[in-house]
């Protein structure tokens, strides 16, 4: 029998603040393709955030002392059921937006699932920068789902407003949003009778 439909929280954690970036796509596409599903996906743009390269994390900061954009994202860090990390490919690593602007946080991310969204204008699609943020992530506490969802020729493959222009996108997809909302509800469902620590 299916298990019944839960609504989850999800921040999609975009990593790019260049000019002319196309990451933006793939992030709307992941935010309409959870809200689709019945889920509550957030789109955390770092362009929006404007947060400072990493001097203090959040919880250095005395308690209620911290930047507003600071609570307001831990807030809702600690009601996630699981991230997803759109990212982009520079020079086989991950955007230095995107690193710092996981940085600012740590115990927030504890005990809850990634999905690895990676991009990029050629055929590989970013997915050199996805084993990167795997170390990444799993030493933050949210260790990625064994599959990614990389998207080659991402300006071909995805509108402005993120819909799928070509027909191997959604199919994808859809397997990759079981796969990682199966691991958000096995997660969810542990958290509630406590963590190991």
């Amino acid at each position: 029998m299916p298990e019944p439909v839960t609504s989850l929280s999800f921040p999609v954690i975009l990593g790019s603040v260049r000019r002319d970036r196309v990451g933006i796509r793939a992030a709307r596409l992941l935010v309409a393709a959870l809200s689709a599903r019945g889920h509550r996906p957030e789109l955390i743009d770092p362009l929006v955030e404007q947060l400072p390269l990493l001097d203090r994390m959040y919880k250095e900061h005395a308690k209620g002392q911290a930047p507003a954009n600071l609570e307001r994202l831990a807030e809702l860090y600690r009601r996630a059921d699981g991230f997803v990390i759109v990212s982009g490919e520079y020079n086989n690593g991950i955007p230095p937006a995107l690193k710092n602007l996981l940085d600012h946080f740590l115990e927030e991310y504890f005990w809850r699932p990634s999905a690895i969204v990676c991009y990029s204008s050629g055929q590989f699609g970013g997915v050199r920068a996805a084993m990167q943020l795997r170390m990444t992530l799993a030493e933050m506490g949210m260790s990625s789902i064994p599959s990614i969802f990389p998207v080659p020729r991402i300006a071909q493959a995805l509108d402005e407003d993120g819909r799928p222009t070509e027909n191997w996108v959604e199919s994808r997809l859809n397997r990759f949003l079981d796969e990682f909302c199966w691991y958000a509800r096995a997660m969810k469902r542990e958290r509630t009778d406590g963590t190991p620590y």
